[in-house]
């Protein structure tokens, strides 16, 4: 007689990555939290336009040029308080920023907001990509978590603000001192019973690593202008409503998401370098069927099409950055997911003084050509060694 023994249940790729795409979501709702609540600012504490960019700058500050320091230090430690303590600080920063009296308390205090999500990205990355293995389509529900959480502060909160004012910001803070504290847990049952963690050997690639993260900051230039110019195109060009200007926005925004999900998918099977270079393509037709679009009910579709094709990378650049630099994983998401993305949205006052000139609807026709200097970059990446 022979006796079978059952093998133990795999374990799904979302069940691997549950906690960390949800507490990335949170952490990155507070991203999206700033710029909702700064027309807030403007229209009942009589800030002018200087000062409202002031505090989207120091979010930006904050959360971008500290990534990769954090980086370093969570590659030389394990840290397993970082994330939990980042997250927690990004909402608390932030939620408490509209009850503060005075604008230098409010700048400091959204300054201290992008210090945590700061904080938060580069542990967070470094310890996702452990519990995602060699799998990119589980690393894109830890990207495709802070895409979500961004598109959710505004659907959320606006509401909120118009009907309780600014002040109530601080109706956030709970989910982040929450998410922090079931993070904390989650990194002390992770790491109760395991055995330290082995060096990971291997050659990092500093030149590569390079150009993925100029492929990047292209990508997130795009991102950014789309972002902040598609509803402004779609009111002002298209002659569409405001309300339909905030649908054009949301659908990009979860065409953003889709287009996360669907290039981990893709990478896994066609490979990681390819999927960069097919995204970094596709976003070109994807934008110049946007822009030709002569209303908005044919635009709708198109927009969501759009925010696939140029989110389809986003996963795969965390992955392959950490690919390249084998022995520095916290380093590399702080750079893809930090620096380069806040480095794209330096390239929107550009974008801005396009449209004073000539409109929206000649960034969008500027948008179009943009992908070109991805697709050139992309070809220059090697594959990652194995």
């Amino acid at each position: 007689m022979v006796e079978t023994v059952e093998a133990a249940p795999a374990v799904s790729d979302w069940q691997r990555m549950r906690h960390w795409a949800i507490a990335h979501m949170v952490d990155d709702f507070y991203q999206g939290l700033v710029p909702a609540s700064i027309p807030f600012f403007v229209l009942q504490r009589d800030y002018s336009y200087i000062a409202a960019s002031g505090l989207a700058l120091a979010a930006t500050l904050g959360s971008a040029l500290p990534q990769p320091i954090l980086g370093v230090l969570a590659d030389r430690w394990r840290l397993l308080w970082l994330a939990p303590a980042g997250v927690s600080v990004a909402g608390l920063g932030a939620g408490l920023a509209g009850l503060a009296p005075t604008y230098p308390l409010v700048w400091a205090l959204l300054l201290l907001s992008g210090l945590g999500v700061a904080a938060f990205h580069p542990a967070a990355g470094r310890d996702a990509r452990a519990a995602a293995g060699d799998s990119a389509r589980a690393m894109s529900f830890f990207a495709a978590g802070g895409s979500a959480g961004f598109f959710l502060a505004p659907a959320l909160a606006t509401p909120a603000l118009v009907s309780l004012g600014v002040g109530a910001t601080a109706l956030f803070i709970p989910p982040a001192v929450l998410m922090g504290f079931v993070l904390w847990r989650h990194q002390q049952r992770r790491t109760r019973n395991a055995v330290a963690p082995k060096r990971i050997d291997g050659c990092d690639r500093w030149v590569p690593f390079f150009v993925l993260t100029a492929v990047e900051v292209v990508r997130s230039a795009t991102y950014s202008g789309m972002n902040t110019f598609i509803a402004l195109y779609w009111i002002n060009h298209l002659g569409a409503s405001r309300t339909l200007g905030g649908v054009a926005l949301a659908a990009f925004l979860v065409g953003g998401v889709a287009g996360t999900l669907v290039g981990g998918r893709i990478a896994d099977r066609i490979g990681m370098l390819r999927t960069v270079q097919i995204g970094s393509a596709a976003a070109i037709p994807a934008l110049v069927v946007l822009r030709i679009c002569p209303n908005p009910a044919l635009g709708s579709v198109a927009v969501v099409l759009a925010g696939i094709a140029v989110n389809m990378p986003f996963a795969v650049f965390v992955k392959l950055g950490q690919d390249y630099l084998p022995t520095r994983p916290g380093t590399a998401a702080g750079v893809t997911l930090g620096l380069a993305v806040s480095a794209g949205g330096l390239f929107v006052p550009v974008l801005g003084a396009i449209a004073d000139r000539h409109g929206p609807q000649a960034v969008l026709t500027t948008l179009c050509f943009i992908p070109a200097v991805a697709i050139a970059l992309a070809a220059l990446l090697p594959e990652p060694a194995r």
